[in-house]
């Protein structure tokens, strides 16, 4: 792989299969977003950078960290008002566990999930 990505490797019986880290963030980007009480991905520092660069990030507010023979997920997320913190946390880290899980088939070793705040629903209809 000559690029500057990050790809996860897995060898197969008939070469090896690489999956790059973004494809991986954007698989738990959109499994956090489906989760009921969920408003959105919450911005962190490198996707603030990009979109100030002028480049589209799908899975702002998703790292991803690759070890060995594991994936570790963290997701910052804005949750909707009037839903309960660990439970919509919850629900999000079983919703990327299975998302990546099933489509990549790489072990999760954990997902983290950061609540950075509550949206009301003014703020929603504005968006």
């Amino acid at each position: 792989m000559a690029d500057a990505r990050e790809y996860v490797s897995r060898p197969d019986e008939l070469g090896n299969i690489h999956i790059s880290e973004e494809v991986l963030a954007v698989i738990a980007a959109a499994a956090a977003l489906e989760t009921e009480g969920v408003a959105s991905l919450a911005p962190n520092l490198g996707s603030d950078l990009a979109e100030l660069l002028g480049k589209k990030n799908l899975s702002k507010g998703v790292h991803i960290a690759v070890n060995e023979s594991s994936v570790s997920v963290e997701v910052s997320i804005f949750l909707k008002y009037g839903y309960t913190i660990p439970e919509v946390a919850k629900a999000v880290q079983e919703a990327v566990f299975s998302a990546i899980g099933n489509t990549s088939g790489l072990h999760v070793e954990c997902v983290n999930i950061n609540v950075g705040g509550i949206a009301f629903e003014r703020e929603l209809k504005k968006a």
